[in-house]
């Protein structure tokens, strides 16, 4: 179809944050259950939130009526990415709407929105500065996205402002300070958060594959996400 992605010479790019273990806002319990010293094999036990690292929002996360994890199919979280170039956002500065209209304006209805700001090459996710010098977004950002008819959305900076008050312990924000759960995860918008590498993606759209674990009755999962670029002839 005319001006649709093809995919014939290709470039897969991995999004994902790798899981660690001494993370320090996010405790992960890991060991082996069996082991090659005990004649078994090997297997590995693992646990942490389901929030945690890059991973996928569910509505339950913030309706408690919303539909959960294991009710996302494929075409729900696979599909079209458009890029949405900020990494000109100064650090600790509201993203308007206007800067997303300006970064979004090839956004068509039933896209993801891959919101690049390269924040983890400014900051470690292991540094506190990475949720403490962070960009936001307003409502008006989040409403522009809305009204372009996304059906997903991914951020690889903690994008509402009140994230950060998990680390300082301040307050515990309500949910309407929670701009992009309130503007779009409880509006059916899936929200993928905590991307990693978006310094590679070159091209303003791609292949955006985002896969959860079909955890059942749960508000999020652990992700592997990747984007397929086509590869200029």
């Amino acid at each position: 179809m005319e001006g649709r992605l093809t995919l014939m010479a290709r470039r897969v790019i991995d999004l994902s944050t790798p899981v660690r273990t001494d993370h320090f806002r996010w405790a992960v319990e890991r060991r082996l259950a069996k082991s090659h010293e005990e004649g078994a094999g090997q297997a590995t036990w693992a646990g942490w939130n389901v929030h945690a690292f890059t991973h996928m929002d569910s509505p339950r996360h913030v309706d408690p009526t919303g539909f959960t994890t294991d009710a996302i199919t494929p075409d729900m979280t696979v599909g079209e990415g458009a890029v949405l170039d900020l990494t000109d956002v100064p650090a600790n500065t509201s993203i308007e709407e206007s800067r997303i209209a300006s970064a979004g304006a090839h956004l068509r209805p039933g896209d993801i929105a891959i919101l690049k700001t390269r924040w983890d090459e400014r900051f470690s996710i292991d540094t506190p500065d990475f949720w403490l010098q962070a960009p936001w977004m307003t409502d008006g950002a989040a409403e522009f996205l809305h009204s372009r008819g996304i059906k997903a959305v991914a951020f690889d900076f903690p994008q509402d402002y009140c994230i950060r008050f998990f680390l300082t312990g301040e307050r515990r924000p309500p949910l309407p300070e929670h701009v992009t759960h309130h503007r779009l995860l409880a509006r059916g918008v899936i929200m993928f958060e905590y991307l990693a590498n978006t310094g590679a993606l070159k091209a303003p759209r791609n292949l955006f594959v985002g896969l959860p674990i079909r955890l059942p009755d749960s508000d999020g999962s652990p992700a592997r996400v990747i984007a397929i670029e086509e590869e200029p002839s």
